[in-house]
């Protein structure tokens, strides 16, 4: 796999090649569909097998039916199929939306208005059979290398600021970066950031009513800050991935105005695979316990030709 020369983001916003300024169109070539995935090659994969010293093995796969009630989509329910004393069994989820739960946003996902990643138009995405930026090319190639977990619920909570998961709380550089100072850790180009908010792990523990208040269409939560700083970070250390513990990676209520929705310019300006609903309690746990943040990451989302986004399986081996 070819090494990149990659343009910091800076070099992006005063591009003159015709392409969209801020945007990673091109940079791995005119007709790629892996965005930054291609930063997983051979010698990253090898990076995070180094990581692996204890042989412990952490799914980072929330329930398939979790978050629920959900004010977006509904919940798949498992149907048991039996034929008596026959040998076999079997059974199915319905409905199933390949992004519900612990999730990849494809390259499908959104678009810039000047069209989605490398330019691929509206058009082109929506034509009938047609899989170009597919969640298959993912599954192809998969998202496997070194993993690097920030614990940013962990590290405000020591600080004395815990934060409050009903509440919008905006992470940005600046809190990513004393986070990597505390925990003595440094995100390295290809590396898949994990970034624990403790949104997920704070949800579980609700009560049904109480989780019915909590997940709205408009309530708060932490997330990333969507700014443009926040987008200059993550592209200027140059993650292959990118996957919180919260429903939006960003923090909610989404703002769709001013500039300040991260969705579009890190999916279609990036081509950066992003990850939501991720379970990483129990992963930052033992993190916490040997203080040592990084492992090996092995995701392998569904081969679904066309497919918009996928649950990930995705694991860490420490």
């Amino acid at each position: 796999m070819p090494d990149f020369e990659l343009p910091s983001y800076a070099e992006l916003l005063v591009r003159q090649d015709g392409r969209p300024p801020g945007t990673a169109w091109g940079v791995f070539g005119d007709d790629d569909e892996l965005g930054t995935v291609n930063l997983l090659t051979t010698a990253r994969v090898l990076d995070g097998v180094r990581e692996v010293r204890r042989g412990d093995v952490h799914s980072l796969n929330w329930r398939i039916d979790q978050p629920s009630p959900n004010p977006w989509r509904q919940p798949p329910k498992r149907t048991h199929l039996s034929a008596g004393n026959a040998v076999g069994r079997d059974d199915y989820l319905a409905p199933f939306y390949l992004q519900f739960s612990s999730q990849w946003d494809g390259l499908r996902h959104v678009r810039e208005p000047e069209g989605f990643y490398n330019g691929v138009s509206a058009e082109a995405v929506d034509a009938p059979d047609a899989t170009i930026l597919g969640i298959q090319v993912w599954a192809h190639h998969a998202i496997v290398g070194r993993g690097v977990l920030l614990d940013v619920a962990h590290y405000q909570a020591a600080a004395g600021k815990p934060i409050d998961q009903a509440t919008r709380f905006e992470i940005g550089p600046d809190l990513l970066d004393a986070t990597m100072e505390a925990q003595s850790v440094q995100v390295l180009e290809g590396d898949v950031l994990l970034i624990r908010t403790g949104w997920a792990g704070w949800y579980e523990a609700l009560s049904t009513s109480q989780r019915q208040e909590a997940l709205t269409a408009h309530s708060p939560q932490p997330g990333l800050a969507p700014t443009d700083e926040t987008a200059a970070w993550l592209w200027d250390h140059h993650v292959a991935a990118v996957a919180a513990d919260n429903t939006a990676l960003e923090a909610a209520p989404l703002q769709f105005q001013g500039g300040r929705f991260l969705h579009p310019r890190l999916i279609a300006g990036f081509g950066l695979a992003i990850g939501e609903h991720f379970w990483l309690d129990d992963l930052a746990a033992a993190c916490r316990e040997e203080a040592r943040w990084t492992f090996f990451f092995t995701s392998a989302p569904l081969n679904v030709p066309g497919g918009v986004g996928s649950p990930p399986n995705a694991l860490a081996i420490r």
